[in-house]
Formats: structure tokens, sequence, C-alpha cells
């Protein structure tokens, strides 16, 4: 039986912390779910999960719908594009059967890619291996989610760059059905011997083709500028934590002018597991200064009533009542002053 092999190239960056990834989750669990009850694509589909942070992992191998079953996702540090590319095409390498004289190989495999961001290293010696060993041999569609991705970049990769508007739940339901759609029309296609790659009709509002040809003011950097996220670790369950935080404009004014200056806004703090560090890349020296940080979370993990207390050793903690607290990371113990009224202060931040 010749197979239509769908990989999921899911970035999972600390910007996607949140409700971002608990949708694609959910959309994920209801894309298998669907294809569960159609014939065709019981019949050709495969479909295998690889996420990427600072480093690229197998969620899920390939493997037929059947026995597929939806994971629960990680969160890591960074976007390293050039680690999930490379990770992509090892699996490709390893697990499509090529067609020879004694039997059919596998149709054309169908790569998704889902980012929200900027990628924070150089994915370009990745990018050229893919435009030269797979770009012709396998159909690849990049998904940008929101407006913060450099399109610019995925271009490099595929014509097929579509822009989702990740507004709502509402939404997620949309871009997940159109996901589904896109794969049962393939399935269907491979079926009557057609080329495989179909992608469903977008409505032009949730789901949109990308003008590849218009300029991308994206700049392209080592730590995704769209969002501040603050790695920390709680001070009484050792878990690590994310406090994310989303770029804004604020109002400013100056010798009688006005202007606005950047500032990012707090959106939440999410417990994550251990895995973080795992999925992290080397450590980037970048901060962002408390000034610039609007807002301030309780610990997601124990309740204490400050989330965002910097250890002399530049690591973030939570503090609670407590009159003498101690640094989960470096274990050194002290007393917490508010920085009030003295300025802002540095704060080291992840790559996001």
């Amino acid at each position: 039986m010749r197979r239509l092999p769908i990989y999921f190239l899911i970035d999972i960056s600390e910007s996607m912390v949140g409700e971002p990834i608990q949708q694609v989750e959910e959309g994920l669990a209801t894309i298998i779910q669907a294809l569960k009850s159609d014939p065709h694509a019981l019949e050709t589909v495969w479909i295998s999960i690889i996420v990427f942070a600072g480093q690229a992992k197998t969620l899920v191998p390939l493997q037929e719908i059947v026995s597929f079953y939806p994971p629960r996702f990680p969160i890591g540090s960074g976007t390293s594009l050039s680690k999930g590319l490379g990770h992509l095409m090892y699996e490709l390498r390893s697990n499509i059967v090529k067609t020879t004289f004694e039997q059919k190989g596998d149709w054309k495999p169908i790569v998704f890619l889902f980012t929200d961001g900027v990628p924070t290293d150089d994915s370009r010696v990745a990018i050229n291996e893919w435009k030269q060993n797979w770009q012709r041999t396998a159909n690849m569609v990049a998904v940008s989610f929101g407006n913060e991705a450099d399109t610019k970049l995925l271009g490099e990769l595929t014509d097929n760059v579509l822009h989702f508007k990740n507004t709502n739940v509402q939404s997620y339901k949309e871009f997940f059905k159109w996901v589904t759609d896109s794969i049962k029309t393939s399935s269907i296609s491979v079926e009557n011997n057609s080329s495989g790659f179909e992608l469903a009709k977008t409505d032009g509002d949730t789901v949109s083709k990308i003008d590849l040809n218009k300029p991308s003011d994206i700049e392209r950097g080592y730590v995704d500028d769209n969002f501040v996220v603050l790695a920390a670790q709680c001070q009484n369950t050792k878990r690590p934590y994310l406090m994310k935080y989303g770029k804004v404009s604020q109002p400013s004014s100056f010798g009688g002018m006005d202007f606005e200056t950047r500032a990012y806004r707090l959106m939440g703090a999410y417990p994550v597991d251990n895995s973080y560090y795992e999925l992290a890349d080397k450590s980037v020296d970048s901060n962002v200064n408390s000034d610039e940080l609007i807002g301030a979370p309780t610990c997601p993990c124990c309740g204490n009533q400050y989330g965002l207390a910097v250890c002399g050793c530049r690591k973030i903690h939570c503090i609670g009542d407590e009159e003498v607290s101690t640094c989960p990371w470096c274990g050194s113990q002290g007393k917490y002053t508010s920085g009030g009224g003295k300025g802002g202060f540095d704060i080291g931040r992840a790559q996001g």
C-alpha cells in the first residue's frame, strides 16, 4: 500500500506558550479525529509530528492514522529553524520509501510548517540543503501564525506561504478544518492517480495566501523582538515557568513633543516542564529593561504574590511573604527590596 506521508513541523518556542500551543494541541486532535472517519485518508495517510525550539525532536514518529494518538506539546527556548529543518530532512531520509523497479514508493510527502516568529539562528545552510535535496521531492506548506513571522524567509522554502489570523478560538477551528480538508483532498488525489497535493480553498479571511513579492520589514536576529519571554523558577516547587509579554506602543512625551516608545505588556505566566531546558538552544546574552515591562504576574506554580524577583545571579524566581528568600537557581539567600523610585534595571530575557 502506497503511503501519503504528512509531516507537521511545529514551532514550540516560548512565544507559542499559552493559548497558541493549546489551540495547536486541540486542533491536531480534531484533525486526527476527522481523518479517522474518512475512508480515503485511512487508506493512504500516515502522520508524523516534529517540534522545534532551540533544539528539535520527533514528538510522534511516522505512523498510520488508526494508531495515532495526539500528543502533549512541550515548550522550548529559541526558534532554531535550521535545527527543525535538519531534523525533518533526517526523518524524510530515514522513513520515506522510494520508488524502485521492484516497487512503487510513497507518494510525495506533504510538510505543514507552523511558526509564529523569527528564527533566532542562521538558517541559510539548512534552507539551501532543503532547496537542493527536497524542494522537488516534497511539498511544503508554510503557515505564519499571526503577523510576526518572517514570511520572506518562509518564501525561500516554498511558494505555498499562508497567513493564519489567529485572532480567536473560532479562527483556530476554521484553520484546522482547512488543514483537515487539505489532507482529505490530497488523499483523494493520490487514489485517483493525480499529484497527491491539493490544498483546500482558503476563505481569504482566516487563512490567506501571502504575496511573496511584497517587501518584508521583519528584521532577522538572534532574539525574537515581537515578544519578551522571561524564564523563571518557582522558589517552592523548583518548577520552571515562563512570563510572556507582547510588544505594544506606549505614548511618551519629552520637551513638549509627543512620541511612542516600545513597551511590552504582560500576556500571562505559564508553568512548563523540564523538557523546556532540553529543547533550549545555547543561551544568548540579551536583556530587557524593567521600565519596558507593563505588569507582573503571581507565580503560576505556587501562587506566590511576586513572580518576578531577580537574584544577584541574574536569574528570576518567585517570592512570597517569607522574610528571607532562597534562589532556586544558585541557592543564595537574602531579603528583597522594591526597586521603585530607583529607575529601571536590566533583566535577562529568553530568545522567544
